[in-house]
């Protein structure tokens, strides 16, 4: 037996079962790491994809699942991500709730979804895995949002903890730096939103993007992987991949 096998680079990615999440398990996969796919609700996509990606390579997929706000949760989802194969090399705190709280409307309810998925989970997530990201001389992607540096109207709430979740991203890198790379990436619009939305409101959307189009969530893999693999002094920063819809005024 040769022993001198070097493991396979692990990642964990949270929202992992659909939309960008979903593409950026394919593409670490794709790249030979085994993955690691956090999910809230969509069991049934998870398994799926965790079923394909084994198809593909033997246990090289596995799926854990955590409301990120819930502490005992998060803890289950640490151990269990820890035990599976004995290290983490990329975290992309990928998941994230998205909805309005209008101003004299937003509940304490909506305050701990929003923040608790967008900013308390990835938080705590990341402070708890900093000792083996520590050791590998890992990673952290946090998806953030172009809406972190100036507001979306109605959607404060999600504003803020991205906003939050921008400075984490900071913060960390200049605290441990040395051992650990943190970045973050800023989307636009890339993908249409999961409620109805309608032409016109499409067709306005497009009028403020200088490239005249929305992205695709292939623009988002490939600059996460530049993150994670092509981009070893790169650190602290967060890169907007929006079309230049943020150079709107």
């Amino acid at each position: 037996m040769n022993n001198n096998i070097e493991p396979r680079r692990v990642a964990l990615v949270t929202g992992a079962a659909q939309r960008i999440g979903e593409q950026l398990v394919r593409a670490l996969h794709a790249r030979g790491y085994n993955v690691i796919l956090h999910y809230r609700s969509s069991a049934d996509s998870a398994s799926r994809i965790a079923g394909e990606l084994n198809a593909q390579r033997r246990d090289s997929a596995h799926t854990v699942c955590a409301a990120l706000e819930d502490s005992a949760a998060l803890r289950n989802l640490v151990g269990e991500s820890l035990s599976r194969w004995g290290r983490i090399d990329v975290l992309i705190n990928n998941a994230s709730s998205y909805y309005t709280t209008s101003w004299g409307e937003a509940t304490l309810e909506d305050w701990d979804n929003l923040i608790g998925s967008n900013l308390k989970g990835p938080f705590f997530l990341t402070q708890a895995l900093l000792p083996v990201l520590s050791e590998t001389r890992g990673c952290v992607v946090n998806m953030i949002d172009i809406f972190a540096e100036r507001p979306a109207r109605d959607f404060p709430v999600y504003c803020m903890a991205k906003a939050g979740l921008a400075m984490m991203t900071k913060s960390l890198a200049f605290d441990r730096g040395q051992k650990v790379r943190v970045n973050g990436i800023a989307p636009g619009v890339i993908l249409w939103p999961e409620r109805p939305t309608s032409e016109a409101e499409k067709e306005e959307t497009l009028e403020r993007i200088p490239a005249g189009h929305i992205g695709n969530p292939d623009d988002i893999v490939r600059t996460a992987l530049f993150l994670i693999e092509d981009a070893p002094y790169v650190n602290g920063q967060i890169i907007a991949v929006d079309g230049g819809l943020s150079l709107h005024t």
